[in-house]
C-alpha cells in the first residue's frame, strides 16, 4: 500500500484525486486547510492565499485552521468532513488542534474533535516560532487516547529551537509519535540526529529541496521516515519519484512509501 503521509483538503477535490491516481497512492493523510493555493489563477490571488497560509503559520493559533468560531475555522472542518464522507476508503483523516488553550480545553478538544471525529490522528499543528513548547499539551491528550500520532510543522518559519523542543517533548511522551514534517526544513541535519535518539520521532519527507537529505533520512532512519507530498503545496508523483530515485527495490522503499505509516496507524 503507498500512503502519502501529508496532504490538505483541496477544492475542488477531483484535483488531489487525479494527482494521487497519477502517483499510484493508494491512501493519503488528509489535515484540514484554510488557505487553497490550489484554487489560484494568477498571481494576485495566489498571493491572496499565500497570505492566508503565511498569517497561519506566525500566528500561533491551530496553524492552517484558525480558532473556534471562526468562519474559516468551520469551512476548513466542513471541507474535510465532506471529503472523508466522499472517499473514506481513499483518505485518512487527521484534526488540527488550537494551540495555547490550557490543559483541560486542549483534552476536551482531542476528546470532541479527533477522537469523537473517529480521526486517526492531530495535525498539522504549526506553533509560532520558537514556539513548539505550545504541543505539549496536545501531546499529554493524545497520550490519554492511546497514543494518537501528532504531526507537526517543519519547515519555515519553524526554527532549529522548535526542532530541540519538538524532540525534548517527544522524549517525555514515548507512547506517542509525533512527526516533525517537511524534513524539519532547513534543519534537516539536526532532525535526523534527534530522531535517531528518540524512538518515538519520525520524519515526513516533503519539500525536501535537496536529494540527498532524503537519501540520509532514509539511511538514517528506515523504520520511521513517511512518504508525503504535502499537495497541493507539493506533489505527489514526484514526492514518491524523490524517494524512488534514493532508495532501491526491496523492503525499505516499501516501508518509507507506505509500510511505516501503516504500521504507525495500525491499517
Amino acid at each position: 500500500m503507498i500512503i502519502d503521509a501529508h496532504s490538505h483538503v483541496h477544492d475542488p477535490l477531483d484535483l488531489h484525486l487525479a494527482a494521487l491516481d497519477d502517483a499510484g497512492v493508494d491512501r493519503t493523510v488528509l489535515f484540514p486547510t484554510r488557505p487553497h493555493p490550489e484554487r489560484a489563477t494568477d498571481l494576485a490571488s495566489l498571493r491572496h492565499e499565500m497570505g492566508v497560509l503565511e498569517r497561519a503559520l506566525s500566528g500561533g493559533s491551530d496553524g492552517r485552521t484558525g480558532p473556534a468560531g471562526d468562519d474559516g475555522y468551520a469551512a476548513a472542518w466542513r471541507e474535510l468532513d465532506e471529503a472523508l464522507a466522499a472517499h473514506p476508503t481513499r483518505f485518512l483523516g487527521f484534526g488540527s488542534v488550537p494551540l495555547g488553550l490550557d490543559e483541560a480545553g486542549t483534552a476536551a478538544w482531542v476528546a470532541r474533535e479527533v477522537a469523537g471525529r473517529g480521526l486517526h490522528g492531530i495535525g498539522e499543528l504549526t506553533p509560532p516560532p520558537d514556539g513548539a513548547a505550545l504541543v505539549e499539551p496536545v501531546l499529554r491528550a493524545a497520550h490519554d487516547h492511546g497514543g494518537l500520532p501528532v504531526v507537526v510543522h517543519g519547515y519555515a518559519p519553524t526554527t532549529s529551537a522548535d526542532v530541540r523542543t519538538l524532540a525534548e517533548l517527544a522524549a517525555r511522551y514515548p507512547k506517542v509519535p509525533l512527526v516533525i514534517s517537511q524534513l524539519a526544513g532547513a534543519h534537516w541535519m539536526a532532525a535526523i540526529e534527534l530522531a535517531r535518539a528518540t524512538p518515538n520521532l519520525y520524519l515526513e519527507l516533503s519539500t525536501a529541496n535537496i536529494v540527498f537529505a532524503v537519501r540520509l533520512a532514509i539511511q538514517e532512519l528506515p523504520t520511521r521516515t513517511l512518504f508525503g507530498s504535502d499537495a497541493p503545496y507539493g506533489d505527489p508523483v514526484l514526492s514518491r519519484a524523490t524517494v524512488e530515485r534514493v532508495t532501491p527495490l526491496g523492503e525499505v522503499r516499501e516501508r518509507v512509501l507506505g509500510g511505516n505509516l501503516a504500521e504507525l496507524l495500525g491499517l
